[in-house]
């Protein structure tokens, strides 16, 4: 499923803990890791050594790649790197396409300091650029980085976005033979009065659920758990992750518009940076 995976790394602590998190995952599907180093070129870099020129953020690049390859060699996973100058996040999501990578996993926090790039709201644009699907983990002490997948999560509002992100969640969830939760979220606080008290009000959530599970019939999955919850879409995804010991959400960048959307793109970025398991975001194909 993931033949090429690139890992923006910048040699922090918590990129580390997620680095492990993507050898573990090339490990099991084979699959090629790339590291790229982003020297940031809206910053001033450049210094003089013994009378040369010399950036000091590609040098630093150049030292956080080798340690990426020593943590990857020790681990038996396939890499590549690179070290490049650009702006971070349209760099790495250019980059991603450009050389066909199948996913980008990054930390949602990176280190201060002259190699500091990535930091949440660096991930977060990757997160709305790329047209490569985007795993982020979080590096809090309490956060979870299990691996294989047994319980996936997705989210959706039954709109085109949120199905085409159903698809990759369960052809994920289908290659590691993991539960398949399907949450649709009523957004209380986004429905007027005379709205919240019909009994109609739910009828919308449980569609888009009702496609996911008729989505997964083409998947070879052992099973697939409906839920339909009342809330905010971020507090919903939260409450369903933990109940029921999720190892990973998949979830779209784009949703409906409308009383009853839940899946727009501040919903996927509020997801990336609180829920405490790796968050997948699959952006929809743009039409032709």
């Amino acid at each position: 499923m993931y033949e090429d995976v690139l890992f923006p790394f910048d040699g922090s602590a918590g990129a580390a803990a997620v680095l492990h998190h993507a050898a573990e995952l090339a490990n099991w599907d084979d699959a090629t890791v790339h590291v790229l180093f982003v020297a940031d070129t809206t910053r001033d870099s450049v210094t003089v050594v013994d009378g040369r020129a010399v950036d000091a953020l590609v040098r630093r690049g150049e030292d956080v790649v080798a340690e990426a390859e020593g943590v990857l060699q020790s681990l038996g996973v396939d890499y590549r790197t690179d070290v490049v100058q650009g702006n971070p996040a349209p760099t790495i999501a250019d980059y991603a396409e450009r050389y066909d990578h199948d996913l980008v996993v990054m930390p949602t926090h990176g280190r201060d300091g002259v190699s500091r790039y990535l930091v949440g709201s660096v991930t977060e644009k990757v997160v709305r650029l790329s047209d490569v699907p985007v795993l982020t983990a979080r590096t809090h002490a309490d956060d979870q980085l299990r691996f294989p997948y047994e319980d996936i999560l997705i989210p959706t509002d039954g709109s085109a976005g949120a199905a085409h992100a159903a698809e990759h969640g369960l052809a994920l969830a289908s290659a590691l033979g993991a539960t398949v939760h399907a949450l649709s979220v009523v957004d209380d606080a986004a429905l007027g009065v005379d709205v919240r008290s019909s009994g109609a009000v739910e009828a919308p959530a449980r569609d888009a659920v009702a496609d996911v599970v008729a989505a997964a019939e083409a998947y070879d999955l052992g099973s697939v758990v409906e839920h339909v919850e009342h809330g905010s879409p971020v507090e919903g995804i939260l409450a369903c992750v933990e109940a029921n010991d999720v190892d990973a959400v998949v979830m779209g960048t784009t949703g409906r518009r409308g009383t009853d959307r839940i899946l727009l793109g501040s919903v996927a970025e509020k997801a990336v940076r609180s829920v405490p398991v790796p968050v997948v975001t699959v952006r929809e194909p743009a039409s032709e």
